[in-house]
């Protein structure tokens, strides 16, 4: 062992290897969220035949970054009547567990900051984590409409976690195995070994429920991030703007920031657990003679791609669906996606213990 491995496998090492890693995918993705947010607005007027964002840089590439700075610079109003410590601390609880969640989300083989056994348990129990920001900061604002925009918030997540944790079972019992590396593994080779059309040619017959539990984690992915048709805690004709009307300046921008990092996270999400993660849906013998790093490249490419094209549907939905009345909402989550990723863990560890022998 020479000098240089054997100093990486130091506690300090270590550490400043993790914290290196922490760094390069927290500013990696407030980049790509620059560039996102960008584009959610480029779709939403390509949709309405606007042209968008084109002042700031070419073509308004640089919107994004005009945007960061005037929230930055702006002076920070706290409400007179408001609980301040809870009021400021709201924002930043919510930025911070949106990027703590990024952790044990693998970008490639060996690219991820901690590949935990348990880690689909770890990003249920920190999405969970994520409702209290939202109602701390409704609360802490003393005025109705921001507590009526956080109750609504808080009841929708926890409405909808319940039957994505439901549906992410169904891969569980698929790939057999907790560990994010593990179950986008056992999705490589052709694209049927995709966890969307049933996980492999021995399990395909599983396609008949995994392509609509898919549906229904991408829609209950919209309504978790308060995205539209789901967007109810901050329906501009009822509440103003939500659990975030007395927001502004630097709080204001970190709740945008933590939801946006949310939103790209559940594109993730759905790309690793049902869309192959790295893998392109056929098989990758020919990077076998590539140097690591260029083949790792190449499959962040494909994963980055992927988190894309989600995020291009859900800014798609965003621009033609109508917004949700509030009870059809919950209707839709407690009546109908419920039983039916009810229904959907039974049939599949059914087909995994007679059918294929888990």
């Amino acid at each position: 062992m020479d000098a240089a491995t054997s100093f990486w496998a130091t506690p300090l090492g270590w550490t400043l290897a993790t914290l290196g890693g922490i760094l390069i995918v927290t500013v990696g993705i407030l980049i790509s969220l620059a560039f996102l947010l960008l584009a959610d607005r480029k779709i939403w007027a390509g949709v309405q035949l606007r042209k968008g964002p084109n002042v700031v840089g070419p073509f308004g590439l640089l919107q994004s970054f005009a945007d960061f700075f005037k929230f930055v610079l702006k002076e920070i109003v706290v409400p007179s009547g408001s609980d301040k410590v809870v009021f400021l601390a709201a924002p930043l609880i919510t930025f911070i567990l949106a990027f703590i969640a990024w952790a044990v989300i693998p970008f490639a083989p060996g690219w991820v900051i901690s590949d935990l056994n348990v880690g689909v348990l770890y990003i249920l129990a920190i999405s969970s984590l994520g409702v209290y920001g939202i109602i701390m900061g409704g609360w802490a604002s003393n005025s109705k409409y921001p507590f009526l925009g956080s109750l609504r918030s808080a009841a929708q997540m926890v409405s909808y976690e319940v039957s994505m944790g439901l549906v992410i079972i169904n891969v569980i019992l698929l790939a057999g195995t907790m560990n994010l590396t593990q179950i986008v593994t056992a999705q490589n080779g052709w694209i049927w070994n995709w966890n969307m059309f049933g996980g492999g040619l021995d399990t395909l017959p599983t396609i008949v429920v995994m392509l609509p539990m898919t549906i229904v984690f991408f829609i209950s992915a919209l309504a978790e991030t308060n995205r539209p048709p789901f967007d109810l805690p901050e329906a501009e004709s009822e509440l103003v703007a939500g659990y975030q009307v007395e927001y502004s300046s630097t709080p204001y921008l970190l709740f945008m920031i933590g939801e946006y990092a949310n939103i790209v996270f559940m594109c993730a999400m759905i790309s690793l657990l049902f869309c192959g993660g790295w893998n392109p849906g056929f098989p990758t013998d020919f990077l076998d003679s590539w140097p690591t790093f260029l083949a790792n490249l190449f499959y962040f490419l494909v994963l980055a791609t992927k988190i894309v094209f989600w995020f291009f549907m859900i800014a798609l939905v965003k621009a033609f669906v109508p917004r949700y009345r509030y009870d059809q909402l919950m209707r839709l989550g407690w009546k109908i996606f419920l039983p039916a990723s009810l229904v959907a863990v039974v049939v599949v560890a059914a087909w995994r213990v007679f059918a294929v022998g888990a």
